[in-house]
Parts: C-alpha cells; structure tokens; sequence
C-alpha cells in the first residue's frame, strides 16, 4: 500500500480530500489544453496512479466523524490499471473528464454509486458487479484500445450478470467495439433501468439478453452502428423490460432482436430507422415469440430489411405507410387492436382507400400463405362490429390459399368464388338464380312447347318452367310435361339443369364451410 510519502502532489491533494468527500479539480479552464482528445500529454501535475484510488477506495485513509468519504476528481490523467476485482468497496466513485491509461476492472465487486462522467476510458470490465446506487457513464468514451489490458476481449463495456439497484445511464456516451461486443450485457438488472439515449453511439453489438430492466430501456436517439458480419445491432432476446423506447431518431444500422423479450408497458419505435443488415435479406427487426402491450411501430420510413413478428403478441399495435418492409413474417401474430397514424388515416379517407384492402395487402407482405394472419385480422374486425369487413377478409384468404392447391382443386375454388363467394357472399347465388331465371322465361316464352301428353297437365308457364329446371330437389311438374322441337331451346333446358346444379352445390358447400369455421 502507497504512503503519504510516496503520493505525487495531486495524489496529496485528493488523499487530503476524499475523507470529507471533496472534489479536486485538475483542469487548468483553458480549452485547449483540457480537451480529453490531448489527455495522453498531460503531465505529472494532472497525474493520478490507479494505485493511489485503489488504495483510498479500500480504506488507506480513515474517514473523518461527521462527513461522508468519497472519491472525487475531475480533469485527472489515469496512470496504471484500475483494478477493483472483487473488492468490498464503501465509499462512492466519481471521476470526470478523466483519461485512463488502461481499462477499469470491477468485475465481481460490491460498491456503492460509480460515475465515470465525460472520460476516455479503454473498456470496462463490470461483470458480476453489486452496486448499491447507480452506474453513470454518461458522455464517456470507452474503447477496446492497445493499451488496454482488454486488448484480447471483444467487449468495450461488460456488465453480464451485473445488479445496479439504480440507474445505468450511458446518455450521450460513445461504445466502440468495431465488429465485436461493443456491451455485453446478459443478464444485467438495473431496477432504475438503463437509458442509451441522447446521442448515444454504440460501434459494435449491444447485448443484452436476459436482462431485467424494471425501470425500462431507453434509447431515444440513439445511433446503432454497423456491427460485425453477424448483423445484429442490439440483441434483447428473452429480456424483461417495463418500456422499450427506440424513438425520436434511434437509428440501427443492423438487426434489432427482441426475441422472446416481455414488455409490460410500451414497445415504441416512433419516428425510427432500421436499416438492417447489408445483405437486405436479414431482418430490421426480429420479435420471434415477443410479448408486449403497446406496439408502436410508426417509423420514420419503411425498414430496409425483413420484420420478424411470427408469435409475437401485442394488446395494442400502431403503425403508418412507412412501417412496413416488403416482407413480414405475421405467422402466429396476435394483436388486440390495431389503428393506423391519425395523419394516413386522413389521407385514406380522402383518397378513398379500401382499409380492408390495405390490411389484406400488409399481409400478403407475409411469404407463402398461412391462415392465421387472416384470421386473426378477421376476428378483429368481428370484435368492431365490422362483420362486412371480416367476411372480406376471410374471402381474401379462400382466395390466396386457391393459389397454392392443385390445378383441378383450383378450377372448383374458382366455381365456389364466382357462385358464392366460398360462402361469404352468399347474396351471389340470388342474383345467379335471378338471371338464369330471367334468360329462361325469355328465351321459353317467345316459343311454345310440346306436351308429354296432350291434354294433361297444367298450362306451360315459362317462368315455372325455369324455376322447375334450376331447382334440382323436387319439382314443379313444368319439367317433365314440356319438350322442345328446337333443339337450342332443348340445350338451354339442359344447361339450366346443369346450372342448376352446380348452383346448389356450390351454396351447399360454401355455407357448410362458413358455419364449420363459426
């Protein structure tokens, strides 16, 4: 352990006032000469050995009765390696504007509140950190540098396992782990949640999988570079959360994976910019098996790359012209109610566009056909009170599975879709039957028939006489009393029956259909 002998100047000076919590100040006020990029020229007067914080922060000086000790220093260069594994530390940390030699390892300890404000520091090891407060690293940059004793990591900041009873805030500062682990996060709980936002840069993956985040995570206008081949920006696979917020600017430069995270408040991504992977074929966004309550997936335009929502479930989704790739996995995607952007639900309405339409063209957007996404849309319109809408919507779904059966299979779906409509139009089959019936009184009553046997019977009645041949079940006794010498007459009778019944099966099986699936 260092002795007072032994401290440099500003070591003196902070030894002198970390009992009573005071802050010392190494910043000279000119600009030039404190600007952190230039923080490696600074000299002995502005030098602070890692040795010297270790050594307060594990109790070499006793505290004074009636104040409480903490670290604080400002504009300090760094020297040496901050090593802090596995200490039992009962004082608070605050350094500002400080530039580290070599990176900072506290994995494993039990401290109360860390801020590193501002500073330059070539990576953080935390995992397995207690800390009693809160963890601030705003506007510092951390880095996997040479100089660092992680030079062999791949993670500039890791906090795997790590319990901060506060806050992690990262607002404003800049991660930079090119093609590797920018955060490596897994299995973090911060109750007061982690905020990444207010320019916030992460060059690198940010994982966090597993984590619990009871006071959310909160990365409005944040900038997710372009991470490794992998592709994935920001991994939240399986993570709990109150509110994910990825509004107001957030920019990924690859995938954002939610798979299997849990949200008990609001999912946003308003005014948002997924960009995807280069390779255009590797989804935006990934939410295989996400649950949340308020999906609000207005972004500020269309993601570059595929959206993954197969299983997902959602109480409330919201979404506008610009939300949608052209491709979407909406297999297993359940929503309680769904509603467009006020803004182009005005524009709709004035153009006149079909709302029923647009949704079924969102889900076309899905490839194959499952039948699921129609149905659930359907049962949405159902609960509205919407029951047109609905039927148009499992109509369009006969339709698009039409095009996935065998020729032959086809040609009876297109019967079952012009007759009836696979029974949801069934008001078809009357206006089919009105116009045979018309076709046949007129063609029938402008010549006379001849009679099975004359003098028997009741008189020809053209319009009965059709009615009796398009009615297959039963009769009218038209059918069986009256022939025709003229032969396209005769055919006509002929056809009619035919008509007659196709018609009726058709009607049968599509009503059947209809009730099965009620």
């Amino acid at each position: 352990m260092l002795s007072y002998d032994e401290l440099t100047s500003p070591e003196r000076e902070l030894w002198d006032a970390f009992p009573e919590g005071r802050r010392v100040d190494l910043r000279t006020g000119v600009p030039e000469d404190d600007r952190l990029a230039e923080g490696g020229q600074w000299g002995s007067g502005r030098t602070v050995r890692a040795a010297a914080i270790v050594a307060l922060l594990l109790g070499a000086n006793i505290t004074q009765p009636g104040a409480v000790a903490c670290l604080r220093l400002a504009g300090g260069r760094i020297s040496g390696h901050l090593n802090l594994a596995g200490a039992q530390i009962a004082h608070a940390l605050w350094l500002e504007d400080c530039w580290f030699e070599e990176g900072v390892d506290l994995s494993g300890a039990s401290t109360q509140s860390i801020a590193i404000v501002g500073s330059r520091v070539p990576g953080v090891e935390a995992g397995m950190i207690r800390i009693e407060g809160r963890l601030d690293l705003r506007r510092s940059r951390l880095e996997c540098g040479s100089a660092s004793p992680f030079h062999r990591r791949v993670t500039a900041l890791s906090l795997i396992n790590a319990h901060v009873s506060g806050a992690v805030n990262l607002n404003g500062a800049e991660v930079a782990a090119p093609g590797e682990w920018a955060v490596s996060a897994g299995g973090l709980v911060a109750e007061g949640g982690a905020y990444c936002g207010d320019g916030f840069v992460a060059h690198g993956e940010v994982r966090l999988m597993g984590a619990q985040l009871p006071g959310g995570l909160h990365m409005r206008g944040a900038l997710l570079e372009r991470p490794s081949q992998r592709g994935v920006a920001l991994a939240l696979d399986n993570a709990v959360a109150s509110t994910l917020d990825f509004s107001d600017g957030f920019i990924a430069n690859g995938t954002v994976r939610l798979r299997g995270a849990r949200i008990s408040d609001d999912l946003t991504f308003e005014r948002a910019v997924l960009n995807g992977p280069p390779d255009g074929h590797s989804p935006s966004l990934d939410a295989l098996r996400m649950q949340a309550v308020d999906f609000d997936f207005t972004l500020a335009r269309p993601p570059s790359g595929t959206v993954d929502l197969r299983g997902a479930q959602v109480s409330y989704l919201h979404d506008s012209e610009h939300s949608w790739p052209d491709v979407v996995e909406l297999d297993g995607f359940v929503y309680g109610s769904v509603k467009g952007d006020e803004a182009g639900e005005r524009r709709a309405a004035a153009e006149q566009r079909d709302s029923v339409a647009r949704r079924v063209a969102w889900i076309r957007r899905s490839p194959g056909y499952n039948p699921q996404p129609y149905e659930q849309l359907a049962s949405w319109y159902r609960q509205g009170g919407h029951d047109d809408d609905a039927r148009r919507v499992l109509l369009a779904k006969q339709r698009h599975r039409r095009q996935t059966l065998p020729p032959v299979t086809r040609v009876w779906g297109h019967l079952l879709d012009v007759t009836v409509g696979y029974g949801y139009r069934p008001w078809l089959a009357g206006v089919w039957l009105l116009a045979l019936t018309l076709l046949g009184a007129l063609s029938f009553g402008a010549h006379s028939p001849i009679p099975v046997k004359r003098g028997e019977g009741a008189p020809f009645q053209p319009f009965v006489y059709t009615l009796d041949l398009l009615i297959p079940i039963g009769g009218l006794g038209q059918r069986t009393a009256w022939y025709w010498a003229n032969d396209s007459l005769q055919w006509l009778a002929y056809l009619l029956i035919a008509f007659g019944w196709v018609l009726t099966t058709a009607v049968i099986a599509g009503v059947t259909r209809t009730l099965q699936r009620s």
